[in-house]
């Protein structure tokens, strides 16, 4: 499932991706202006996932205090760590050649926006296999708000006791709240009334 999902994602055309990737950043403009968080953290694009570099670059612009943030792998078994990123950030390459901020204090975002491969209404996804957001969602109460593309939904990820959902899903079609799928309320700290 998880190598269907990458490889669909990967044959789609550059302008294709480029324009379903406007229409998740128009979907994502509105969720994130109603959870309104002051950090976040998000990945760098690799295998052809959205590349919502330029987002983040107009998020940050909205306010002097926000802060976005970039993962780092430090171990491999445990939580990946966030450092700071803007545009002008100095960056060094990571073990799979993925780009991050090559130095600079760690912080922990408020909310984390999850790159998805394939994923499911309940907010279960699948990444590459590492378990590296699992791991960081088991560790730290943090908003997690699964991006990517329309074509990777199934029906189940067929998830195992260890994987974490999203809190949300953003994609080219609009934004949904998992909590309703798996019948418990939406994310650290929020109510059910929360869910807009």
């Amino acid at each position: 499932m998880r190598g269907q999902a990458l490889a669909a994602r990967i044959a789609l055309p550059a302008e294709t991706r480029e324009t379903l990737t406007r229409q998740l950043e128009g979907q994502l403009d509105a969720l994130i202006a109603h959870l309104d968080p002051i950090s976040l953290g998000f990945c760098w694009p690799y295998r052809a996932e959205p590349d919502l570099r330029g987002w983040v670059q107009r998020w940050l612009a909205g306010s002097a205090r926000r802060l976005a943030a970039l993962p780092v792998v430090l171990d491999k078994d445990r939580p990946l760590v966030f450092r700071p990123w803007t545009n002008s950030v100095a960056m060094e390459a990571d073990r799979h050649g993925i780009p991050h901020p090559a130095g600079g204090a760690e912080v922990l975002p408020e909310l984390l926006l999850v790159p998805l491969n394939a994923f499911d209404a309940q907010g279960f996804r699948l990444g590459y296999g590492g378990g590296y957001f699992d791991r960081t969602l088991a560790a730290h109460k943090v908003l997690a708000v699964g991006v990517g593309f329309e074509l990777g939904r199934v029906d189940t990820v067929y998830p195992q006791d260890h994987d974490k959902p999203m809190d949300w899903l953003v994609t080219e079609a609009g934004s949904w709240s998992c909590a309703a799928a798996r019948n418990v309320l939406p994310g650290p700290g929020r109510t059910a009334d929360d869910q807009g």
